[in-house]
């Protein structure tokens, strides 16, 4: 039979040439459907965008499918500048001239950019592979990026006391995102905005299970439901705001 592959793992096993034909065939149903039923309601809109952007806040999240920014904060086309890779990760500035720190540059002092919003999730496949090196034999590229989580992973490994793996897993997943923030501010774009109150930042994480975030709260060093009574707050004082 014919087949390619694909990775499970460390292990490669064969996917069936019909299965690869059947997913690009659900993804061009799937445009189809944008084209003929969702695009026709919402014809004004993607006009308006067909020219310029203008997003409030920019999205940094994992490349996981299974995380949807637009569809998590019901946003339409145009308000987020998302941008994806393995892990949620922002490298400190001047480490990498990568395409991380070039999107938050150019959503920075191009597009202006209110909020930039660090968002890991549950389940992380690359934070199961900080705590487990030797799943990444054979990823060299991936290795290396994660490097940009091993301060976290310090930070736990020095003090947590987790009683299981679940749980170092999720304590891992909160103190990458922290770890971020902090590599975010960094970036001298983000720092000068920051000081003049025209930026401000956020560190959330979202459970896959039950579609809940919780989200850093820097004075008091935890994570709080995003949508609970407080409204946490990860972003400095800035220093220079006009009065």
């Amino acid at each position: 039979m014919n087949s390619t592959a694909s990775r499970t793992g460390n292990t490669l096993r064969p996917v069936a040439k019909d299965n690869a034909q059947a997913a690009l065939q659900q993804l061009l149903q799937g445009f189809r459907r944008f084209r003929q039923e969702v695009y026709p309601q919402q014809q004004a809109l993607f006009k308006r965008l067909a020219s310029a952007q203008s997003p409030s806040a920019m999205f940094i999240t994992c490349a996981d499918s299974r995380i949807v920014p637009e569809l998590i904060t019901q946003s339409d086309p145009g308000t987020l500048f998302v941008t994806r890779n393995v892990g949620n990760v922002v490298p400190p500035y001047g480490q990498m001239n990568g395409g991380v720190s070039t999107a938050i540059e150019y959503a920075v002092l191009a597009l202006g950019v209110q909020h930039i919003i660090v968002c890991g999730h549950s389940d992380c496949g690359a934070m199961k592979a900080v705590l487990n090196p030797a799943s990444l034999d054979g990823m060299p590229t991936v290795r290396a990026w994660l490097r940009h989580a091993e301060v976290a992973r310090s930070v736990v490994a020095d003090n947590c006391n987790c009683g299981s793996a679940h749980e170092t897993l999720g304590v891992l997943t909160e103190e990458n995102v922290v770890a971020q923030l902090d590599h975010l501010r960094t970036h001298p774009s983000v720092a000068a905005r920051l000081a003049s109150g025209q930026l401000h930042i956020h560190g959330w994480v979202y459970d896959i299970d039950s579609g809940g975030i919780r989200a850093y709260d820097a004075a008091s060093g935890n994570f709080l439901p995003l949508d609970g009574d407080e409204q946490p707050c990860a972003t400095p004082q800035p220093r220079y705001a006009s009065v």
